[in-house]
């Protein structure tokens, strides 16, 4: 009995560390094919990146890379199942199998990369944490929040980063820590605590659920880097590669202008060798990666580049109202930037 608890310990660890069992090299797209659907890990509720809307379909911008990858594998960027996930429970349901993708607002560490069986495939937005107050607290900068009480969402990078930032600063604050981030939005709403703290995204976005959000505004300091993109299991280089390049498809037709609106138009008649790479006029790369020779023409016609991702959810005409900032292409200004189709 004990020889076979230790196997099966032994055994459950190698499929975790992706060694073994589902995260075999090809494993997930075969599943995912036979299955015919992705099933995606997103956030529990967080506006601009994965949210039920009136009708209870998951929108964002997380949402939307999952739609992109559906598109890829099938053509039907509707193939898709969503899992609603808290911070805690997220790495646990893709390095089970749960999940087949995290696109989850997940910041990439080397801890996460390297000592818990994930690999990241990019980065969907660069942002970096910040702190929402009241108004009527009167602190015009992060300096001040010294004897602070702070609401922090547990089983994030932000407990750590706002420790490190607190005694680099020589200030003192209280943690509370929460499950989900619409707790710990409501208990800055309540008066429980005096500062909110996440990534600015989500500031923004729990900032948009209050009841009177032109009374809280984000400070200027943003004190860690947190770049945000999905992750898969380590081992399967298949899968890694496909969840990749649809992320960076949709950064490359951005740069060249290609579409939602356009890019039919743009695959028939293009003279754009880059164009036409990237949209399977021109050579094999699609078979590559085990897609169809069309498969960053449907993403783009499906879901959007990354342009009209960020605009659709994030930008300025939500209620977000957000810059593209560091998001922006690499030419213009920011650092948002994709390897070639070549």
């Amino acid at each position: 009995m004990k020889m076979l608890k230790t196997t099966l310990a032994v055994v459950t660890a190698a499929a975790v560390l992706g060694v073994s069992g589902f995260a075999q090299a090809g494993a997930t797209l075969d599943a995912v094919t036979k299955k015919g659907f992705v099933q995606c890990g997103v956030s529990d509720g967080l506006p601009g990146f994965s949210v039920p809307d009136s009708t209870g379909k998951i929108v964002g911008i997380d949402a939307d890379v999952c739609r992109a990858v559906a598109a890829a594998v099938f053509g039907d960027a509707t193939k898709v199942k969503f899992s609603q996930l808290n911070a805690k429970e997220r790495f646990t349901a893709l390095q089970s199998g749960e999940v087949d993708v995290l696109s989850r607002n997940t910041t990439w560490t080397s801890s996460r990369d390297s000592g818990m069986g994930l690999v990241f495939a990019g980065v969907t937005y660069y942002d970096g944490i910040g702190f929402l107050v009241n108004n009527k607290l009167g602190v015009k900068s992060a300096k001040e929040l010294d004897g602070a009480t702070i609401c922090i969402q547990a089983g994030t990078t932000t407990e750590l980063n706002v420790s490190d930032y607190f005694r680099g600063n020589g200030l003192k604050y209280t943690p509370i820590t929460f499950d989900t981030s619409d707790e710990s939005a409501k208990s800055l709403e309540s008066g429980r605590c005096d500062v909110l703290t996440s990534d600015k995204s989500q500031l923004y976005a729990q900032r948009s659920k209050l009841a009177s959000p032109n009374d809280y505004v984000v400070l200027p300091e943003t004190i860690s880097k947190e770049p945000l993109g999905p992750v898969v299991r380590k081992g399967d280089e298949e899968w890694f590669t496909i969840v990749k390049w649809t992320l960076f498809a949709m950064l490359n037709a951005e740069e060249m202008g290609v579409t939602s609106k356009n890019v039919e138009e743009q695959a028939k008649s293009t003279k754009n060798p880059d164009v036409a790479r990237l949209l399977g006029t021109d050579g094999e790369y699609g078979k590559d990666l085990k897609l169809r020779k069309d498969w960053a023409v449907q993403i783009v016609k499906q879901v959007g580049n990354y342009g009209e991702i960020f605009e659709k959810n994030l930008g300025k005409s939500t209620p977000l109202a957000i810059d593209r900032g560091q998001n922006a292409l690499w030419n213009n200004g920011g650092l948002q930037y994709a390897p070639p189709v070549r």
